[in-house]
């Protein structure tokens, strides 16, 4: 389902289109991240059609934020690359992207949506994000940086 959401106060534009995407920008944003640092274009380009991604547009039409969820719309959902570039925080638009994810007709009813994070604990919090209910269960297998 293609979504296109129009944010009430500012010209801003959220779509679930994957072909929306403007992926050298994705790429330009995430090459530069803690979490993605010097990601290479084609591991963006794998990393984007592999997931349901949402992006975020200012009212000249340039991607000015993005989201992915890697899940398999049935049971859970796993938060990736999630950011608004600067000149655009402070609007509230990381907030309406995460709601606008959330909400999405095609990721209700999942058994757990989990993240990642470094720094935007509070932020996250808010959405109903918290720490692991069962730390003990969780594992993982880590190479944070394979392309380097």
């Amino acid at each position: 389902m293609t979504q296109r959401i129009h944010h009430h106060d500012m010209s801003y534009t959220i779509s679930d289109d994957q072909s929306d995407v403007d992926v050298d920008a994705v790429h330009a944003f995430l090459k530069t991240s803690y979490w993605a640092k010097d990601v290479p274009l084609d591991i963006v380009k794998k990393s984007i059609s592999g997931s349901h991604c949402f992006s975020l547009f200012d009212g000249e039409g340039a991607q000015v934020g993005f989201a992915r969820i890697v899940t398999d719309h049935a049971t859970c959902a796993y938060v990736n690359d999630v950011y608004v570039l600067e000149d655009h925080r402070g609007k509230g638009l990381a907030r309406w992207l995460m709601e606008t994810i959330m909400a999405h007709p095609d990721l209700q009813g999942l058994r757990r949506w989990v993240l990642l994070t470094a720094d935007q604990h509070i932020f996250y919090q808010k959405l109903g994000f918290q720490s692991p209910s069962s730390p003990e269960w969780y594992m993982e297998k880590s190479n944070p940086a394979p392309w380097l």
